[in-house]
């Protein structure tokens, strides 16, 4: 029995507060740019069958009821007890929270670590710094300078960065860092171009705030693999960022590819090859299901042992954070453990790499206690 005492959730975001009808829980729990087949849901999924499995225990239900009867226990509990019910029965003892999704109503660490009776930091975006920045700054000057002091404000107080330039623009960035006439050139046609709330997609702009959060010496979280509905997914291939991970070697900043699906091998031989760069091996199981065990097992071929951090990538769901804690367990349990039935391991040595993919890297990584 190989065993995980306790969980680092190295990203995730935080749980809706409000309640949620059939459509608004499915729209969380596979987002899509559609509907559902005729005739079906989108609990008929692999991350819906395994919330079927594993959560129902944890509001007072059998595994696998049907879909009707868990929403209606959640009504009859609340959102509030059955978010507190369902995160506290994860096995997560830290929780890295990513706050950069404006318009959601969604908890932030202080809330996830009562809720959840676990610790919780802050991880920062990027792209939302940004943003929020531009929002009250007139001119190119003082948006420089205060986005400068910003990202200095926010190293104060969070564990990472984290950065969705994979989403906004693509991967596919130049390497090295723009010079100052190119920030305020980019920085000056999208002032002058923005209304507020607009997003941020210029790759100049992209790579300035990448090699901000370098410079700042925080573990860097680089979103890659499947993301929002409608992305185009062969630009956020990991490969892309050989040559960032290149420019950005020995700089003392550690880079950690996240979700990476279904480009994960690409990412796990990156993690391989550089000493600064780890690999998520979590929101790829959610997403997987009943595969899990294959996706993680594909991980463990390349990465070495020390570069692997788990995940949920959990949002807007507590399901979500237990679905991605149970698969994980279940997984590596599986993958490990035949590991030891066929005596290429010892039990020994799997049960310490549990501990080390489990929560010894990311309390490395991020300097927790």
């Amino acid at each position: 029995m190989i065993e995980t005492p306790s969980l680092v959730d190295q990203y995730c975001h935080g749980v809706l507060r409000t309640e949620l009808g059939l459509g608004t829980f499915e729209a969380q729990l596979a987002r899509t740019e559609g509907p559902p087949a005729p005739g079906t849901t989108l609990f008929d999924t692999q991350t819906g069958f395994a919330v079927r499995r594993w959560c129902p225990p944890l509001l007072g239900l059998e595994p696998h009821c049907t879909p009707a009867r868990y929403l209606a226990r959640r009504r009859e509990l609340g959102p509030l007890e059955a978010g507190r019910r369902l995160l506290r029965g994860s096995g997560i003892t830290t929780y890295l929270v990513d706050t950069g999704l404006p318009g959601d109503d969604l908890t932030g660490p202080a809330e996830m670590a009562a809720d959840a009776r676990a610790d919780a930091h802050e991880t920062v975006r990027l792209e939302l710094l940004a943003e929020q920045v531009a929002d009250t700054s007139g001119t190119v000057e003082s948006f420089l300078a205060n986005l400068a002091e910003a990202v200095h404000t926010a190293a104060a107080h969070a564990v990472a960065f984290t950065s969705v330039a994979g989403v906004r623009h693509g991967l596919a960035l130049a390497p090295e860092p723009p010079g100052p006439g190119e920030v305020r050139g980019a920085a000056g046609r999208w002032l002058a171009a923005r209304r507020v709330g607009d997003e941020l997609a210029d790759p100049v702009l992209l790579r300035h705030l990448l090699w901000s959060a370098v410079a700042s010496g925080l573990p860097l979280q680089l979103h890659a693999g499947l993301g929002e509905p409608g992305l185009r997914i062969d630009r956020t291939d990991p490969v892309l960022l050989t040559g960032f991970v290149r420019a950005t070697a020995g700089l003392g900043t550690d880079l950690v590819l996240l979700h990476g699906y279904p480009y994960h091998r690409h990412a796990a031989h990156l993690a391989g090859v550089f000493p600064h760069v780890y690999v998520d091996s979590g929101a790829a199981l959610v997403r997987t299901g009943a595969r899990a065990a294959t996706v993680l097992a594909e991980i463990l071929e390349l990465a070495p042992f020390g570069k692997i951090l788990f995940s949920s990538g959990a949002r807007g769901l507590p399901e979500l954070h237990v679905v991605g804690a149970r698969l994980f367990r279940d997984a590596l349990g599986r993958v490990l453990g035949s590991w030891v039935a066929e005596g290429a391991w010892s039990l020994a040595d799997a049960q310490r790499v549990a501990g080390m993919v489990a929560a010894e890297n990311a309390r490395r990584v991020y300097g927790l206690k």
